[in-house]
């Protein structure tokens, strides 16, 4: 696809972007300390770590030996996604430098962490054995309800209260926050943050865009054929494996591009979205029944 670059003239000119906001699941990527290279490419090396529970003490021979078992488990990256894009030297030149100045941030903002916040919550609320609850939440005081239910489902299931971070729509929240504040402080309350997930970023499957097959052109993502839209989810950081592999930005100048005078933008981003086996219960999904 060809670039459409509309030269700026002779004034300073105001970029007009569009809407997006930052990425909204950043804050749950998990500590590189506690992950490694694999053997290959495209694997992590996750601890796992298994323990005995109590035994009887005797008084005579003391205590009951235990065991613990520390294994390494290799998990794949399921998210590898690129795009490198071209601008002619000259075209931005007479853009007053905005065509290629801009491109990175723009493309990260509007384009980069949107699909990645969507492939991470379609990933845990998809994940076979966590929490998936079908149901279409008319007002505010049914919100509340149905967030009460998954507060008891994680309380039961003994997921630690810290670090458990609630995502919901806008539309929801305005739901709640109609009400009297009284009646959603408490439950608001039993969440580390709340974070504004729009209904674009928010379903339980989406079909991701190859870029380069007929209809496929403009890459990004949608909405999966057999995805929900999400109303909200529970999730507690530490049942996610989440991290950022290998994050690859690269400029070409028009100096040292050997092809043409033009400035190549290139991003990769390698990484992994997806839940302990052990920690299931630490994601909770509710989603719209249609």
């Amino acid at each position: 696809m060809a670039n459409k670059i509309t030269t700026a003239g002779k004034f300073i000119p105001l970029l007009d972007e569009v809407y997006r906001t930052v990425s909204l699941t950043a804050k749950l990527d998990g500590p590189e300390e506690l992950v490694r290279q694999g053997a290959n490419a495209n694997e992590l090396i996750i601890p796992m770590i298994e323990m005995q529970g109590l035994g009887d003490y005797d008084r005579n021979s003391g205590y009951v030996a235990g065991d613990v078992t520390m294994t390494n488990e290799t998990v794949k990256c399921n998210f590898d996604r690129g795009r490198m894009f071209t601008v002619d030297n000259m075209d931005n030149a007479d853009s007053a430098g905005i065509a290629f100045g801009r491109l990175a941030g723009e493309f990260i903002r509007t384009k980069v962490a949107p699909e990645l916040d969507a492939f991470r919550f379609a990933s845990y609320a998809s994940k076979e054995g966590v929490t998936q609850k079908a149901e279409d939440l008319a007002d505010g005081a049914a919100v509340l309800a149905a967030l009460r239910v998954a507060t008891n489902a994680m309380d039961e299931a003994e997921v630690p209260m810290e670090d458990r971070h609630l995502f919901i729509t806008p539309t929801l929240d305005g739901m709640i926050a109609d009400l009297d504040i009284t009646k959603s402080r408490e439950i608001l309350s039993r969440f580390a943050s709340k974070t504004l997930v729009p209904q674009t970023r928010f379903y339980t499957a989406i079909e991701q865009k190859d870029g380069h097959t007929g209809g496929q052109e403009a890459g990004g993502y949608a909405k999966g054929s057999d995805g929900k839209e999400l109303n909200f989810m529970v999730i507690h950081k530490p049942a996610l494996i989440q991290f950022e592999k290998h994050v690859a930005p690269k400029i070409v100048t028009p100096d040292q591009n050997q092809e043409a005078d033009a400035y190549k933008y290139g991003y990769r981003n390698v990484g992994v979205a997806d839940v302990y086996k052990n920690k299931l219960a630490g994601v909770y999904a509710s989603h719209k029944t249609a």
